[in-house]
C-alpha cells in the first residue's frame, strides 16, 4: 500500500510538472515573436528618416547648384555684351585725333577770308565724323564753363580768375571723349583758380 500510494503521488505530480513547463515555454515563444516585429519596424522607420534626410541634403545641394548656373550664366552675358561693346575701342582712339587735326585746321581757316571753301569742306568732314563716333557710343565731355571733374578732366593749366568759381573750366584745350559713358581719353583744360601762389611762398614751400 505505501508503495502504491508513493507511485501515486509520484504520477499526480508528473502532470503539474509538466503544465508549467508547457506554460512557461510557451510565454517564451509569445515573448520571441512579438519582439522580432518590433525591432524589424524601428529599423525601417530610422532607415526610412535616414534616406529623407539624404534626399533632402541632396535637393538642396542640386538648388544651390542650380543657382549658381543661372549666377554665372549672367555674369558671362554680360562680360559678353561688355567685350562686344568696347571691342572698337582701339580704333576709335586712332580716329579720334584726326577730329583733333580737323578742329586745329578749322580753326587757322577762320581768320583766312580766301579760304572759305576749304572750311566749309573741313567742317563737313568734322561732322561727319562726329555722327560717325556718336554712332559707335562715343560722346563729346562738356568742359567749358563746368565744374572740374577728376573723372573727366585733366587740368594742364591753371589761371587766376575773379570772374569765375574756383575749379572751373575756364578753356577746353583737347576735348575729351566718353565711350558708352565710360572715359575714353579725359578733356585736357584750364582751370580757374580765385588766387595763385606767388613765386616765393612756392619757392618757399617746395625747400620746406
Amino acid at each position: 500500500m505505501k508503495e502504491g500510494g508513493e507511485k501515486g503521488v509520484r504520477k499526480e505530480a508528473l502532470p503539474v510538472d509538466s503544465d508549467e513547463d508547457s506554460l512557461s515555454e510557451g510565454d517564451d515563444r509569445e515573448g520571441i515573436v512579438t519582439e522580432v516585429p518590433e525591432r524589424k519596424e524601428a529599423e525601417w522607420v530610422a532607415e526610412i528618416e535616414s534616406k529623407n534626410r539624404e534626399i533632402q541634403s541632396l535637393r538642396d545641394r542640386f538648388l544651390r547648384l542650380q543657382a549658381e548656373f543661372e549666377n554665372f550664366k549672367k555674369r558671362t552675358a554680360k562680360e559678353r555684351m561688355e567685350l562686344v561693346k568696347f571691342a572698337n575701342e582701339g580704333l576709335l582712339l586712332e580716329i579720334i585725333p584726326v577730329l583733333d587735326s580737323l578742329d586745329r585746321a578749322i580753326e587757322s581757316a577762320k581768320g583766312n577770308s580766301n579760304m572759305e571753301n576749304l572750311l566749309e569742306g573741313l567742317e563737313l568732314v568734322r561732322r561727319l565724323l562726329s555722327v560717325l563716333l556718336e554712332r559707335a557710343g562715343v560722346k563729346e565731355i562738356a568742359s567749358h564753363g563746368q565744374p572740374f571733374d577728376p573723372e573727366l578732366h585733366e587740368a594742364i593749366m591753371v589761371e587766376a580768375s575773379g570772374t569765375h568759381p574756383d575749379n572751373t573750366v575756364v578753356e577746353e584745350i583737347q576735348r575729351g571723349y566718353l565711350l558708352h559713358n565710360r572715359v575714353l581719353r579725359p578733356a585736357m583744360v584750364k582751370v580757374a583758380k580765385s588766387s595763385l601762389p606767388e613765386e616765393g611762398d612756392q619757392m618757399e614751400g617746395e625747400e620746406s
